[in-house]
């Protein structure tokens, strides 16, 4: 069985990107990003919302291509539309089933990239193991926050913190 791990880049005050998605406050290059890079290598599979893959589309994303080409990646969602013949899998409905099968069937950890609205559901439902958060130096004061609208409550143990020189923190905890 392979954990979940929330891994993701949050504000001081609890936000994975700031109104309208803005996500310039984060860093993309440098420690926190290769660090970010390096771990991405040892995941299988990642997990997303539909508003996270819709995101990328501001990058040059095309619909139905695989953000991450190293993994197998899921898309849950209930309104994507993407071409007969894509990359990803697009989960309509059964996203706590499929997502148990996924666990039991990966070949290495899962990657949980978001959103914070899908998040929130997953740790509602219990299906998140892990969270590494990449916490800025930086406040948004609105946007996507970590979890979303969601009224969500768990226990967390802290088993790593890391510091970076440019004010930075890594944290990893396990959610029991």
């Amino acid at each position: 069985m392979q954990p979940i791990i929330y891994d993701v880049a949050v504000s001081l005050d609890g936000f994975i990107s700031g109104p309208g998605g803005d996500v310039s406050k984060f860093v993309h290059d440098g420690p926190v990003a290769e660090d970010y890079a390096a771990r991405l290598c040892g995941y299988s599979v990642a997990l997303m919302g539909r508003k996270t893959y819709e995101f990328g589309y501001d990058f040059g994303l095309i619909p139905g291509q695989n953000p991450y080409p190293g993994m197998e990646s899921y898309v849950f969602s209930q309104s994507l539309q993407v071409p007969d013949a894509c990359q990803i899998s697009v989960v309509s409905d059964d996203w706590d089933l499929k997502i148990r099968e996924l666990k039991a069937s990966s070949p290495g950890p899962v990657y949980l990239c978001g959103g914070g609205a899908f998040a929130g559901r997953l740790l509602k439902a219990g299906l998140i193991d892990q969270l590494i958060l990449k916490r800025a130096p930086c406040v948004y004061g609105g946007g996507v926050s970590l979890f979303g609208e969601q009224s969500v409550s768990g226990a967390f143990t802290r088993r790593a913190l890391e510091h970076y020189d440019n004010g930075y923190i890594l944290e990893r905890f396990d959610v029991s």
